[in-house]
């Protein structure tokens, strides 16, 4: 039977698959494009850059909602039975935190975009104003919103090399499948 798109008790459907690794691939992206644009000498390419970046973190911060909603809808396949109480303990600790950190992240930089003095608009992708939050806008706010943004970055880049660094032992030193299912969408014909 074909991999369908729900998650199933062997594994995760296609949309949870794909939702997965867009937003990690974002996310990621955002991460270089962020540490990339702030050091470019070229004002202009540092600016297109920065709409850039705001572009992607709304896209980002919308993909991460639909994916929190998809995961609430959606059953969790159990983990291998390979899996220790350890790990079972912090599995869901570590989601959790890679979602607050997916959400925190896009919305502090729409924060900071929102008090900055400067009153730039937010145009993601050149097709429509993105309203600023009801936030008062000063020097001292977009400081602050600055160095949230920026420690959530580094923050959240270091939890995803901890995840990725996880999947990595579960597949390679652990032979699980932990890793595999978050590749291939399962069917009901697949076992655990």
């Amino acid at each position: 039977m074909s991999a369908l798109p729900k998650n199933q008790t062997a594994g995760y459907g296609w949309t949870a698959i794909i939702l997965h690794w867009l937003i990690a691939a974002l996310f990621i992206g955002q991460f270089v494009l962020g540490f990339v644009m702030v050091r470019l000498s070229s004002q202009r390419t540092a600016f297109e850059l920065i709409q850039l970046h705001k572009s992607f973190g709304f896209l980002l911060l919308g993909l991460v909602i639909l994916r929190i909603a998809w995961r609430l809808a959606n059953a969790v396949p159990p983990l291998p039975r390979s899996v220790g109480p350890f790990a079972r303990r912090m599995a869901p600790l570590v989601h959790l935190a890679l979602y607050a950190f997916q959400l925190a992240l896009p919305l502090s930089g729409w924060a900071l975009v929102s008090v900055s003095v400067l009153e730039i608009p937010s145009v993601p992708f050149n097709l429509f104003v993105m309203p600023n939050l009801p936030l008062g806008e000063s020097d001292t706010a977009e400081s602050f919103w600055a160095a949230t943004h920026w420690y959530l970055a580094y923050a959240g880049i270091g939890l995803v090399a901890l995840h990725l660094a996880a999947a990595l032992r579960h597949h390679f030193w652990l032979r699980d499948t932990v890793l595999t299912r978050m590749i291939t969408a399962s069917s009901h014909h697949d076992r655990e």
